[in-house]
């Protein structure tokens, strides 16, 4: 499987970076190491999520040079690629809420969008790391879950399925360029979660839970609770990206970036709840009463992180219990 990383040895030398999506959440932090460690960063992000702001305008990014717009925008990506030697593909429509709400939007966005950045890669020969979802494995019976693995999902009259239909495609799609001679490699986020979290926002269940916990109001806890995920702290979440850019025998590969210890959403409320030291009841509300009637979820979404322990040379570093920590601590502050 090849010599893991040297913590130490990412990305060297400094370079000229490209990063879609970069004034979200994940592409946010990761634009902050990168510009620790000397790069030039460009980003690409239309600022149309609700946690996206202009990255230029934000203390230490004076470096940091912002396209604004869409990676929809064939001619636009393709411009903001030119030069690049790396490439980390973040932008995407995500959250069940906007995908069960926009289906087709969110289909284009990412499907259409990914082509576009993929293409413009080759076309300019720079190296790529495709953010996906561990929403690809959709409901499988084997658990763990490794990349190898099969993938189970639902009927396409169910909405929530196309993401992970979609998401699928999109890694289809950056192994068959990697197969043309494109380095590109693949990395599959688990429930990141950590300050910057948009504070308004649905995407995150850590999120949706610290805010009705702080404003001392009921906890919605969709179906029994006893759905579990596995929470893996931003930093751990940017180490692993950067890990994939990095080492050589990353390339052509696909990675679980996540933590594997698995806690209920019912056990997440509850500590969420002791940490801020709220009152706040929690309340089950069944799944139709928020999706609708036409939606599915998973039991159980375990990551199996032996590939990129062995390959990478990662493993998730901060303990959920640290994380929340650390995320409650960051929430009461005021935006920079």
């Amino acid at each position: 499987m090849g010599t893991p990383a040297r913590p130490e040895r990412y990305l060297v030398p400094p370079q000229r970076v490209l990063v879609t999506g970069g004034a979200g959440f994940i592409g946010s932090h990761l634009v902050d190491w990168l510009e620790r460690e000397g790069h030039e960063v460009t980003v690409l992000d239309d600022l149309s999520s609700g946690s996206a702001r202009d990255p230029a305008a934000r203390p230490g990014r004076a470096g940091t040079r912002l396209v604004r717009g869409s990676i929809l925008d064939r001619g636009l990506v393709g411009k903001a690629a030119a030069g690049v030697s790396t490439v980390f593909h973040l932008a995407a429509a995500v959250g069940v809420g906007r995908i069960v709400a926009d289906p087709l939007g969110s289909l284009r966005t990412n499907l259409i969008g990914t082509e576009n950045v993929l293409e413009a890669c080759a076309r300019h020969g720079c190296a790529v790391v495709l953010a996906s979802s561990s929403e690809v494995y959709g409901r499988p019976h084997q658990v763990p879950m490794s990349e190898s693995g099969d993938r189970l999902l639902g009927p396409t009259t169910v909405p929530r399925w196309s993401y992970a239909a979609a998401k699928a495609v999109d890694e289809h799609l950056a192994l068959a360029y990697a197969g043309q001679g494109l380095r590109a490699s693949v990395v599959r986020y688990f429930n990141s979660y950590g300050p910057g979290l948009d504070r308004a926002g649905d995407a995150s269940v850590v999120a949706v839970f610290l805010r009705r916990a702080l404003a001392g109001e009921p906890i919605p806890l969709h179906g029994t609770g006893g759905q579990t995920r596995c929470f893996t702290y931003v930093s751990d979440t940017v180490r692993g990206t950067v890990l994939a850019a990095s080492v050589p025998q990353a390339a052509g590969q696909v990675f679980n970036i996540g933590s594997a210890a698995e806690t209920s959403i019912g056990d997440l409320a509850e500590m969420i709840v002791a940490a801020v030291g709220s009152r706040s009841p929690v309340r089950r509300i069944p799944y139709e009463g928020v999706y609708g009637t036409r939606f599915e979820d998973i039991p159980r979404r375990v990551p199996d992180i032996s590939l990129a322990r062995e390959v990478l040379g990662w493993e998730p570093q901060v303990p959920l219990e640290e994380g929340l920590k650390r995320t409650v601590a960051w929430w009461g502050e005021p935006d920079d």
